[in-house]
């Protein structure tokens, strides 16, 4: 499992000692990747002081973004299955097991929704951040990723010959890297599954709908250009 953090001491550490219960509690082994994405509080010595479990940190010098952050985390983690997941929990860990049969089925990519329907799950979230989603989802739908509701929620896990080959093609380091992720699974032809999770909208987010909108968008347009250049 990776995490990637950047300035998250007052978020992570809560969230991390929950994931590590969590796969304490199912007594099996486990890899918990803590990525610090070049933060400039004390977000890796927090989760180093701690000592929990099976968990690591992984030092990038410098702020690189989300995407740089995940793909470094991936490419280290050996096992069977790979998740990401963001650091403030807005995904609780127990939702996992939504995903992990889709995985034992057959799936090779298997990613949390926000967007897709279910009696059994409750997304809570801010009505700009809907609108905002909405809009971003039918942007995306525009550039070729088509059969994906919700693209950018950040709960997502890979089989490891998927996630190998996947994270070592993926380009983009900010926060559209899930996209050019999920178009780059749909050119190689791997099986994606969304399945609903219950999410709850986090105090302190990093994304800013004005301030990395545009940027966003720049960067999805230049992964569809990159993925269609690898298909051709």
């Amino acid at each position: 499992m990776v995490i990637p953090a950047f300035n998250e001491a007052q978020r992570l550490p809560p969230f991390l000692e929950k994931v590590v219960g969590y796969f304490e509690g199912r007594d099996e082994p486990y890899q918990i990747i803590v990525v610090d994405d070049g933060s400039t509080d004390a977000t890796a010595e927090l989760v180093e002081g701690k000592q929990l479990g099976a968990v690591s940190v992984l030092r990038l010098q410098s702020n690189q973004g989300k995407g740089a952050a995940v793909r470094a985390g991936m490419l280290a983690a050996r096992g069977t299955y790979r998740l990401f997941v963001d650091a403030d929990g807005a995904t609780p860990i127990e939702e996992l097991k939504r995903l992990e049969p889709m995985l034992i089925a057959g799936a090779d990519v298997v990613i949390g929704s926000r967007v897709l329907v279910d009696p059994g799950v409750s997304v809570a979230t801010r009505r700009h951040r809907v609108a905002a989603g909405r809009v971003f989802n039918w942007l995306v739908a525009r550039v070729g990723l088509h059969g994906v509701a919700d693209s950018q929620c950040g709960f997502k896990a890979f089989t490891a010959p998927a996630a190998s080959r996947l994270f070592e093609a993926l380009s983009t380091q900010g926060f559209g890297f899930d996209v050019e992720l999920l178009l780059l699974a749909n050119a190689m032809g791997y099986r994606i599954v969304e399945v609903p999770v219950n999410w709850a909208d986090q105090a302190g987010s990093k994304v800013r709908v004005l301030r990395h909108g545009p940027g966003m968008l720049w960067q999805i347009l230049r992964a569809r250009s990159r993925v269609t250049r690898r298909r051709s």
